[in-house]
């Protein structure tokens, strides 16, 4: 928990180094050292300060088990948990003392290093909690979750609060020189420093309980939006005669059917998810239908009812306001974004605005082409039904004919034959029962390196969607590589949001899901390449984060992955290439619709967190935001701000939506230098990428990271070129 508060603004993954030096000195009374220490030395020092504890409850326990431990998802429960986090944090409370207090002069090792293991039983309950919370959720886990939710922000700011460890770990970096720290240690000193100061540690005692007294409303409210937003969602629209779902797919059909069975209604069901909303929206020729499901989805959050957020969200952009201007930044975002690697919000704004109206300027195209088919104004509902009227009359291609190709269980395996050919992981599909899962629908994959048989680490797939299971799609650690820890096999897992199809019948899925699963997938290739020393240095800042996983999703269509993988649910033969050159002939269509429908969300976010003075309406802000870049009518914000998670959820993504466009920079221009090598899968450059991007995080700067990969700077011009839009 700690770890995680600590860099709040985003970490990343790092070097393994065979040493590192401990010992700094400077006027506070650090002592030099002139030895340079091994990591395992460091770790007993850091230990040797720490008290002893032995936890109580069973969710506080070392993990027991097959892969030297997995979570014991068989013994988990709300009433267990509160037991864990409770005691959790009084061992978190003791380790810090032990730091903050103890007599010897601060050095890398006794106060850098023994914060890296503070907390570690809280650290282990932590990643179950967040589990059952959005992938089970529920009664029980939504109080417990209203009750430990400003609980454990409290705790969080009682370590950055205490005055005696911030002056040890300040010490350590101000004199990392003096001490001979190596590069990645005295990055380690001053980046936690830097989060420190950057969290309040260096406000006075009043700035401080107000500072706590902000961040607990804040922890409430992100709660509380969650809750609200998964409850819209667990709403369904109910399709009673067949005539409704004239157009949609059989694959569609039977999905729609057996979601109305689970929830014991008569007739189809379009649960209120994307990934029921959309395929729905898409091919449904009932307009009437359509607005209705259409409405549904956009009005999350937003009925006037007890699970409207739109209060919430004011009281959320009136604190983070307060937030910052107490730690001496003029608005959100330029707190948010100290730690990325755009830096300030004029930066996004600029690749942002350069995108914009050429995005623009396409949707006019776009529409014009669908009205000319359909004879009418079209409208936000009716975007995806006639731009696949346009598609199929431009390009002689139906999305219908795709979905045959994309079964479930073949993307899947897919995605492995990309890890193995990229980076060497070999998944191996693991009997029922192997290892203990959260829903009995979870499969469970070994990882293992092809070349040396060394056990890498342990995948977890989540795919369906299911009451109380929040939506969209998303990547999990519960346990990442630490040579510091000990080095235990990474446990990853990916999560999605498909409805189940009948039983007996392949679960089809569209081109578009295909990609968001590798995508995805991409994020815990990331974790699973990581070499990492020092567990404060797991994660990438948030606009590079997106960059490793983006790219992933260009293999999909790659001709190897097709002729394997790819292959027609009836006819058993892999997609042709003239349905592969259409797909290609037509990447560039819609691309105004795409890039309009996220960037307006980006665009909405950055607006918000740069007011000097947060607006109260937020539905009012919502549309003269909007109104201010000219939206096109006939398009509605990907994510809408009464449900858009990213913001509202925690601080994760707020005022960094824009960081999928700015790692797809980097995305586009990587995925051009595999296609210039003439082999999409060249071992070279495969590899460079696994030891320079995946691999050594934020022991250095990422663009700095880049720039060795690639030779120079990412092209924006690669970007426009895979949208389609004027490069010049």
């Amino acid at each position: 928990m700690h770890r995680r508060h600590l860099l709040i603004g985003g970490a990343s993954l790092v070097a393994l180094s065979g040493y590192a030096a401990s010992g700094a000195a400077m006027e506070s009374g650090m002592t030099a050292s002139a030895v340079a220490l091994s990591t395992a030395d460091e770790a007993r020092i850091a230990r040797a300060v720490l008290p002893a504890a032995t936890p109580r409850a069973e969710l506080l326990q070392p993990w027991t088990g097959p892969y030297e431990g997995v979570p014991p998802w068989d013994k988990v429960t709300a009433p267990k948990m509160r037991q864990a986090v409770m005691e959790g944090i009084e061992l978190q409370r003791a380790d810090i003392a032990a730091i903050a207090n103890n007599a010897e002069a601060p050095t890398f090792a006794n106060t850098l290093v023994a914060m890296e293991l503070v907390g570690e039983p809280l650290d282990r309950a932590i990643n179950i909690f967040s589990v059952m919370t959005s992938n089970i959720g529920g009664d029980d886990w939504d109080a417990l979750e209203t009750e430990l939710s400003p609980i454990l922000s409290a705790a969080g700011d009682e370590i950055t609060f205490n005055e005696k460890l911030f002056q040890r770990i300040k010490a350590v970096a101000d004199g990392a020189d003096a001490a001979g720290l190596n590069a990645q240690q005295k990055r380690l000193a001053e980046r936690s420093r830097d989060s420190f100061i950057r969290n309040g540690a260096a406000l006075n005692a009043a700035g401080k309980a107000e500072l706590g007294r902000i961040n607990t409303e804040l922890s409430n409210a992100f709660t509380g939006f969650g809750q609200k937003v998964v409850a819209d969602e667990n709403t369904w629209t109910v399709i009673a005669n067949e005539a409704g779902l004239k157009g949609l797919p059989e694959s569609n059909k039977a999905a729609a059917a057996a979601a109305a069975r689970t929830r014991n209604v008569q007739g189809w069901a379009i649960v209120n998810t994307r990934s029921s909303v959309d395929p729905f929206l898409t091919f449904a020729d009932d307009r009437a239908l359509r607005e209705q499901v259409w409405k549904k989805f956009v009005k999350r959050g937003d009925n006037g009812d007890a699970n409207d957020t739109k209060s919430t969200i004011a009281r959320i952009v009136a604190l983070r306001q307060q937030r910052a201007r107490l730690l001496g930044f003029a608005n959100h975002a330029e707190w948010r974004m100290q730690d990325t690697m755009a830096k300030t919000p004029a930066a996004a704004m600029d690749l942002m605005q350069r995108v914009w109206a050429p995005a623009k300027a396409r949707v006019a195209e776009e529409v014009a082409d669908m009205k000319a088919i359909a004879g009418f104004d079209i409208e936000p509902w009716d975007y995806l039904y006639f731009a696949e009227k346009v598609r199929k009359a431009k390009y002689d291609l139906d999305q219908n004919e795709l979905k045959p190709y994309f079964e479930l269980h073949a993307v899947r395996a897919a995605s492995f034959y990309m890890a193995e050919r990229l980076y060497g992981f070999v998944f191996k599909p693991l009997p029922k029962g192997t290892v203990s899962t959260f829903e009995p629908d979870v499969t469970t994959y070994e990882v293992t390196d092809k070349a040396t048989g060394k056990l890498i680490g342990l995948y977890y797939a989540d795919d369906f969607a299911r009451p109380g299971k929040r939506s969209g799609a998303w990547m999990t650690t519960y346990r990442s590589f630490s040579t510091l820890t000990g080095s235990k096999p990474i446990l990853a897992s990916n999560n999605n949001n498909f409805v189940k199809a009948a039983d007996g019948q392949p679960l089809l899925i569209s081109l578009d899901d295909a990609e968001t699963l590798f995508h995805e997938f991409g994020h815990a290739l990331h974790y699973f390449s990581s070499v990492v020393t020092y567990p404060s240095f797991g994660n990438t800042p948030r606009d590079f984060v997106e960059y490793p996983s983006q790219v992933h999703e260009h293999w999909v269509l790659s001709r190897p992955i097709l002729d394997g993988y790819m292959k027609h649910v009836e006819t058993k033969q892999p997609m042709p290439q003239a349905l592969v050159d259409k797909i290609e002939a037509s990447s560039t269509f819609n691309q105004g619709y795409a890039t309009v429908s996220y960037l307006s969300s980006a665009l909405v976010d950055m607006d918000l967190h740069t007011q000097a003075t947060p607006p109260t309406d937020i539905a009012a802000f919502e549309k003269a935001s909007l109104d201010r870049l000219g939206m096109p009518k006939e398009i509605v914000m990907r994510h809408r701000l009464p449900q858009f998670n990213h913001l509202f959820t925690s601080d994760a993504y707020s005022a960094g939506y824009y960081s999928y466009l700015w790692s797809e920079v980097m995305d586009a221009d990587t995925w051009a230098y595999f296609e210039e090598s003439g082999d999409v899968f060249n071992p070279d450059i495969g590899g460079r990428f696994k030891s320079i991007i995946l691999a050594p995080g934020n022991t250095t700067d990422r663009g700095d990271a880049y720039r060795q990969f690639r030779g120079r700077n990412p092209d924006v011009k690669a970007l426009l070129k895979v949208r389609g839009f004027p490069v010049s």
